[in-house]
């Protein structure tokens, strides 16, 4: 009998690559305090910059499900943005905006949601940050595509520089107060609940 999957939540850290193998000196996966079981892989990645909710699977078929099939999957970020970001530039993240992609061209991004977070702490208790000493806005948005560094880009095109990057939702799944570097393990049926596949 084949063994049975299964299935992660880990809050990624600051400086970490989403893989467990690179030829770059590179802090990975396989350096959290956990062991993992044969063949688990990233679903979906976030850069080495990015923290935040990352899910891992020993089944191969999730990427897919979640990343590639015909049904949307929100996504949410909370960023630190340098500057205080005015009512027009959210109406404008809002409806979408042109932004350059990996091989070169210009992409619209699709619609979102986007507001201002008065306290990040309430939604993300390890917000806290030294650069909000100076003017900046926290912002939470969601999203259901993931272009290469498109939050990033966004932010960028309307003249705001993203200080960080945190995913703290895919659908209903939830970061929570898992602390950095953590791993909280599901049952499929209660993961495949959460992310709605």
């Amino acid at each position: 009998m084949p063994e049975q999957n299964r299935y992660f939540m880990i809050n990624k850290p600051f400086n970490m690559v989403s893989q467990f193998i690179s030829k770059d000196d590179v802090n990975l996966l396989g350096g959290l305090n956990f062991e993992f079981p044969e063949g688990t892989h990233a679903i979906g990645r976030l850069d080495n910059e990015s923290e935040g909710l990352l899910l891992l699977t020993t089944n191969k078929k999730v990427t897919r499900l979640l990343f590639q099939g015909p049904e949307k999957h929100n996504r949410t970020y909370l960023v630190l943005v340098k500057n205080i970001v005015s009512e027009e530039t959210l109406q404008q993240i809002r409806s979408g905006i042109s932004i350059r992609v990996k091989g070169g061209g210009d992409y619209i991004s699709s619609p979102c949601e986007v507001s201002i977070v008065k306290d990040a702490a309430a939604i993300y208790p390890y917000a806290s940050d030294p650069r909000e000493q100076y003017p900046h806005t926290w912002l939470l948005l969601t999203l259901t595509e993931g272009k290469f560094h498109q939050v990033r880009k966004m932010v960028l095109a309307v003249r705001h520089r993203c200080l960080r990057l945190i995913r703290v939702s895919i659908e209903n799944m939830q970061l929570g107060d898992l602390k950095p570097g953590a791993v909280k393990e599901f049952e499929e049926e209660d993961f495949f609940r959460l992310l709605k596949i």
